[in-house]
């Protein structure tokens, strides 16, 4: 009996112990393939299906690589009402200098350098190179006639020691994905974009920097699904911890503890002082002398060819950069009418062409699906005894209904939401109200002066030039991190409003006029099936000749869906008239598309 009883006590020491020396082990990490940058574009696996048809399996990899990643450089536009491109480089050199900003390109990989195809060294006004900015990251446009653009070069994708050690992950904060777009660009990560963080973080402690994409969820939607302020332990059981591999987006210092980033309702959480891409900010620098503006925005406005004295629509003016860009190139004279359906917006294009110090910009709130004013039988007559070509004065404009945004409008100052009221304790629920009103704006019941009337449109053959910049997928937006909410339906949604749109502009042209469509999406559907669309539509419309021309040519051809539905999009000849901008290209641009329009005699 107790033979067998020691028996049974060591068969079961010899268990344990082999259960303890072979319990399954966690896969071991390798911190080189988490601890990078290396996102993976998701997408819908129909849109995918149909962009690989478009552009070919390898070229739509190299495009989606290159979406991910924001443009090795800052494309500066230079007003030149106010400045010069040489004082400006003068000027913006020594401020970020003073700031502590340095770039060295010769860290990243050759994307850093691509740029180089279109800028040059710093010149002086005599055309000759600037010896005391020899080897600056400042430099001027070589593209005829955007000398007035500047380039500052940045650089990335920097490879960073985020100091892990076995055992022993860094501390860590996660950021939202719009957050981690905008820290891709240059920006602070600020309080609001900080979803969750590792435990005992205190101020000036530093962290590493991650990103929470969306993930699909039970109900077919997407979501982070987690609570904003959540801790952090470094291990498995962290949220999104295998998501998130490959997406540590750079290394800083915090500037408040863990308990005030999800205390306080703003203010910057982190100062990243080690990034993946390394670019300036440019916020308060230059103000009213300089605009940041990507590259094929500023084509845009050049393709439009926009003269001093004639009358110009921006249809989707919003935020008003192509707005003024067309303003400086006609120098301030003639008029250019910016509308958009948002009263706020409307409100930024303002408060920018003021900034800039354009006279010639009036801006209206007005739906550009409702651009067009009807015709009454006594308007018609006036509109017919315009001129030869049909076309109305400045006095002829309908004035009933359009109420101009008043300029008193920007007087509305932020400052003044935090104080309080009588001296009377601000409620939390209060100061989240304020701070909304400081992102949105005051809405249209509360601006001083601002309340804008419903706007009538205008009459048909207005404008010498219109100029669409469509509303769309913004699938050429970068740096992009998510795009699995875009489905075909919504594509297709979207090219059908354009097309809307368009035959809104096409009304509002004289003969003789132009217009110029464009987008900042890699859609084909949106762009040359737009082009197909128009020129079968309006049979008074041609192509245009573009300059400066930059972008690659358009794509040929068309795409068949399983439905049976044929896509047509440009034909053999019409594609070099367009400009289609490729991220994946050495030129390092936004995805984007231009077209642009001759209008010839609409009795046709």
């Amino acid at each position: 009996m107790k033979r067998g009883r020691a028996f049974v006590k060591t068969l079961c020491r010899r268990t344990l112990s082999s259960l303890h020396h072979h319990k399954p082990s966690l896969p071991k990490m390798d911190p080189s393939e988490r601890y990078c940058y290396n996102p993976t574009l998701r997408w819908n696996p129909q849109v995918e299906e149909y962009f690989v048809k478009a552009y070919g399996a390898d070229h739509f990899a190299r495009i989606s690589k290159a979406i991910t990643q924001p443009s090795c450089y800052s494309c500066i536009r230079v007003n030149t009402l106010k400045s010069t491109s040489d004082s400006v480089i003068k000027k913006l050199s020594s401020l970020l200098q003073e700031n502590g900003w340095q770039s060295d390109p010769s860290k990243g990989t050759d994307a850093a350098n691509n740029s180089d195809c279109i800028a040059t060294e710093p010149v002086v006004s005599d055309g000759s190179p600037d010896a005391s900015l020899k080897n600056s990251f400042i430099s001027k446009c070589k593209i005829p006639d955007l000398d007035y653009v500047v380039f500052v070069q940045g650089s990335g994708p920097h490879t960073i020691d985020y100091g892990y050690k076995e055992d022993k992950p860094p501390k860590e904060v996660i950021v939202s994905r719009k957050c981690a777009e905008a820290v891709l660009r240059g920006a602070h990560v600020y309080v609001p974009g900080v979803l969750a963080c590792s435990a005992h973080v205190e101020k000036g402690e530093q962290v590493a920097v991650s990103v929470a994409l969306e993930q699909p969820g039970a109900d077919g939607g997407w979501g982070v699904g987690f609570t904003r302020g959540t801790v952090l332990q470094g291990s498995q059981a962290d949220p999104f911890y295998f998501e998130r591999n490959g997406l540590y987006i750079g290394q800083g210092i915090s500037m408040m503890s863990r308990a005030g980033m999800f205390r306080v309702p703003q203010g910057v959480a982190l100062d990243l002082n080690n990034r993946v891409f390394n670019l300036p900010s440019f916020n308060d620098l230059l103000e009213g002398e300089i605009f940041l503006q990507n590259l094929p925005s500023i084509i845009t406005a050049h393709a439009l060819d926009p003269q001093e004295g004639e009358k110009i629509l921006d249809m989707c003016a919003a935020p008003g950069g192509k707005t003024t860009a067309i303003a400086i190139l006609m120098k301030d004279k003639g008029e250019v009418i910016a509308a958009d359906r948002s009263h706020n917006k409307v409100l930024e294009i303002q408060k920018l062409a003021a900034e800039l110090g354009l006279k010639c910009i009036t801006t209206y709130k007005l739906d550009a699906l409702k651009s067009v004013q009807r015709i009454n039988k006594s308007d018609n007559q006036d509109a017919t005894q315009g001129g030869v070509n049909g076309s109305i004065q400045n006095s002829e404009l309908p004035k009933s209904g359009i109420e101009k945004v008043s300029d008193t409008a920007l007087g509305f100052s932020h400052a003044t939401l935090d104080q309080p009221k009588n001296g009377k304790y601000t409620s939390n629920a209060e100061h989240r109200k304020n701070m909304r009103v400081m992102r949105n704006g005051p809405g249209r019941n509360n601006t001083f002066g601002g309340r804008v009337e419903k706007c009538k449109g205008f009459f048909p053959n207005t404008f010498d030039r219109v100029l669409l910049d469509a509303p769309c997928s913004a699938l050429g937006l970068r740096p992009r991190l998510f795009s699995g909410e875009d489905t075909m339906e919504s594509l297709q949604s979207h090219a059908k409003y354009q097309r809307r749109m368009f035959d809104q502009a096409v009304q509002l042209v004289r003969p003789g006029g132009v217009i110029v469509y464009s987008t900042c999406t890699i859609n084909p559907g949106e762009n040359e099936a737009l082009v197909r669309y128009a020129l079968d539509t309006h049979k008074f419309l041609s192509l245009a000749s573009q300059h400066p021309k930059v972008g690659g040519p358009g794509l040929v051809g068309g795409c068949q869906f399983p439905d049976g539905y044929q896509e047509e999009w440009l034909r053999p000849g019409e594609e070099d008239f367009v400009q289609r901008f490729d991220p994946s290209s050495e030129l390092d641009t936004m995805g984007f598309f231009i077209a642009k329009f001759n209008v010839g005699a609409k009795d046709i």
